[in-house]
């Protein structure tokens, strides 16, 4: 990473600048649910940095994370209208792994693809307030900062953001272990190959109101609408087994801090995020639009 060059020569700005990254792209990332928009973000505020008038800035983490929230609420402005005009569902782009521990994104453990979701459904400043409040825990005071409004606005989005997430927000399965396991029974049927004979035992993994969304960005073949409940999401599920079960790799990795599957195949790669609750996957989010998928390795 290159430096401003007020910043050149100033270690101890760059050290602490340098632990605090995984978080502000962390933060960054909930507000837009892309890395590559969340790390733009994140050197813009560093490059703003070593243009500030440092005896204006009393606290240098405080300052980055405020600043990192106003960038990305500006940007997240702009990305509702492409939104709208995507083809098909649009998921978030997903955290696949562990990586090196330096470059890691700080994620909260409900930053799963399928909250990404529900928090698309919010307004920006929504949003904003929801994510650095009650995900974050920063106070309204600076939540306000970020946001360009009084502290009690901040406080009101928040609340109605709350309201929003809980009647929408996917049920999780807190034990990561059971997690895991579900997701490992769940790929063993998958990479069966032709399906035949699996969907009794893939029905025993599948909550009756489950939901499958696919993004493929009209770039590569997805559906370009969510599938509900567990009969049609079995079939579903064991048609693309039967037609690419026997080719690629099927293997079980961490999509944003959790078990989930990389599938890298003759068409290309797509990464499942699952959400379980109580033993059964609820939710399945598959992305495939190769754009959200190009530091996946």
């Amino acid at each position: 990473m290159s430096r401003p060059p007020y910043v050149n020569g100033d270690e101890a700005l760059a050290a602490e600048f340098g632990a605090i990254r995984p978080r502000l792209v962390g933060v960054a990332y909930g507000l837009l649910g892309s890395v590559d928009e969340a790390e733009d973000v994140v050197q813009d505020a560093w490059f703003r940095l070593g243009r500030a008038e440092r005896s204006e800035i009393g606290d240098v983490t405080g300052w980055l994370v405020v600043t990192v929230s106003r960038l990305a609420l500006d940007v997240l402005r702009s990305a509702r209208v492409r939104r709208e005009e995507y083809i098909g569902p649009w998921l978030p782009e997903p955290v696949v792994g562990e990586g090196d521990p330096a470059d890691r994104v700080t994620l909260d453990e409900s930053m799963s693809l399928a909250m990404l979701v529900v928090l698309e459904s919010l307004s920006p400043a929504e949003r904003t307030s929801f994510v650095l409040h009650d995900v974050f825990g920063l106070p309204f005071e600076e939540v306000a900062r970020a946001v360009g409004r009084s502290a009690a606005a901040c406080r009101q989005l928040a609340a109605r953001a709350r309201g929003h997430v809980a009647a929408r927000a996917p049920r999780f399965e807190v034990d990561e272990a059971e997690h895991r396991r579900v997701v490992e029974a769940f790929a063993r049927i998958i990479r069966g190959g032709n399906g035949d004979g699996d969907l009794g035992a893939l029905m025993t993994l599948l909550d009756p109101d489950v939901v499958v969304r696919s993004d493929g960005g009209g770039v590569v073949g997805a559906a370009r609408r969510p599938v509900h409940g567990s009969d049609r999401v079995g079939r579903f599920m064991l048609g693309v087994a039967r037609k690419y079960g026997g080719t690629g790799r099927l293997t079980v990795t961490t999509v944003n801090g959790r078990a989930g599957l990389l599938w890298a195949r003759n068409d290309g790669l797509s990464v499942y995020g699952l959400t379980v609750c109580e033993g059964r996957i609820t939710e399945i989010d598959i992305v495939r639009n190769p754009e959200k998928l190009r530091s996946v390795r």
